[in-house]
């Protein structure tokens, strides 16, 4: 089993190399785990790194259903969804209502969102200054968090050096 993150690719580890070795890992992880990716999982965290943006449970419901050639119903999604996120795979944008892989699964982690809202990219950035200050915070406050999620809104590079040219 890898312990140390993967490098990141261009166009924020979203690339068809980045999703093959991802899921790759994803299969490792649960089976180190003692769980199981089932057919269904698999095709939503496969479908989660094809789109490569956050995307809603109902899209995803569409998506399965035309690759699978069977109806599927939204429990079965969500179903997937909630044991992808319990095993860390992936993170609910909550602002968004939608769904997005986490790219270093490998290992527990806190992240913050930034995402854009001209192009609906959404990039994952692990930074151990936050966890900390957050962690001081809540020590200080007394406070029993249940999670944590930071999303920041705003224009990305790629869509400012769009709108610029």
């Amino acid at each position: 089993m890898r312990t140390e993150p993967l490098p990141c690719y261009d166009e924020h580890c979203y690339d068809q190399n980045a999703s093959a070795e991802r899921i790759a890992m994803a299969i490792d992880l649960c089976n180190d785990r003692g769980v199981r990716l089932t057919e269904m999982r698999h095709k939503i965290l496969e479908l989660l790194w094809e789109y490569g943006r956050p995307t809603g449970a109902y899209e995803l419901i569409k998506a399965a259903t035309r690759r699978m050639s069977r109806p599927i119903k939204p429990p079965t999604v969500y179903r997937a969804l909630d044991f992808l996120m319990s095993q860390g795979l992936v993170t609910k944008i909550e602002s968004r209502n939608a769904y997005i892989p986490c790219t270093h699964p490998e290992y527990p982690h806190e992240c913050l969102f930034y995402i854009c809202i001209e192009c609906d990219s959404a990039v994952e950035l692990e930074d151990p200054r936050l966890e900390h200050l957050i962690s001081q915070n809540t020590a200080l406050l007394g406070f029993s968090p249940i999670r944590r999620m930071v999303e920041i809104e705003g224009i990305c590079i790629h869509c400012t050096a769009t709108d610029s040219a």
